[in-house]
């Protein structure tokens, strides 16, 4: 993926992606394509979820957002809207967090069995911080499942350089001026029932497990090196 001339969508390289690609889109925002085939992430997502979750949810966020900066002439990217929003905004920052979000989220999955392999790099930081891969799982679920109602459960660098993991309500990620707890992320889920229900009903426990099948680790690490250089 890499961003269109116009920066207003993102379009199918099959090139890793950047945060910075992300926060550069412009106003009128424009929904981009799923980056693989809705079906080729499952038996893990299936492909009516996915389309629902991307062409419906997602795409409500695109047009509420653009409806409600039409009128705003100083409207600046993506990244400027969701790192100043002060508290204010509540439907621009619902809104633009939906889409910054998804956005994000998107990225992290794929069917590619290359792709889902943990680049070595990655792997050691992870078992620097949480001892071993699976006990990052463990506490990554834990606090997923610990987020009451919709939200997304978060892997990010704080403001020491660490990883660790945190979970936002609604809409709200790490990035936000309003954010209780503040960091760079390099990884989500989405634990909105909306993401899960067709396929797991309530279970979100089995959500959270099925999806290690199809995250794109080389894609986390590439955000993972991003944050890092900074």
């Amino acid at each position: 993926m890499q961003t269109t001339t116009e920066s207003h969508s993102l379009e199918v390289t099959g090139k890793t992606l950047t945060m910075a690609d992300i926060g550069k889109l412009q106003p009128p925002f424009v929904l981009a394509p799923l980056p693989y085939p809705a079906a080729s992430l499952e038996p893990a997502l299936d492909a009516k979820t996915m389309e629902i979750h991307h062409d419906k949810h997602h795409q409500t966020y695109v047009d509420n957002l653009n409806k409600l900066i039409a009128d705003k002439k100083d409207t600046k990217d993506l990244q400027t809207i969701i790192t100043t929003l002060t508290g204010k905004e509540k439907g621009i920052k619902n809104n633009a967090g939906g889409h910054w979000n998804h956005t994000f989220f998107w990225t992290l999955l794929s069917g590619d069995k290359e792709k889902t392999k943990m680049p070595d790099r990655l792997k050691s930081e992870i078992e620097s911080t949480f001892e071993s891969v699976e006990k990052f799982k463990e506490a990554f679920e834990k606090a997923a499942l610990a987020q009451f109602g919709s939200g997304w459960a978060w892997l990010y660098r704080d403001g020491s350089g660490k990883l660790a993991i945190t979970t936002t309500g609604n809409q709200e990620n790490p990035l936000m001026d309003v954010a209780t707890v503040k960091g760079r992320p390099i990884f989500t889920v989405d634990v909105w029932e909306h993401a899960y229900y067709l396929g797991y009903q309530n279970k979100r426990a089995d959500y959270l497990k099925a999806i290690w099948n199809v995250v794109n680790w080389v894609q986390v690490d590439a955000y993972d090196k991003e944050v890092t250089a900074h």
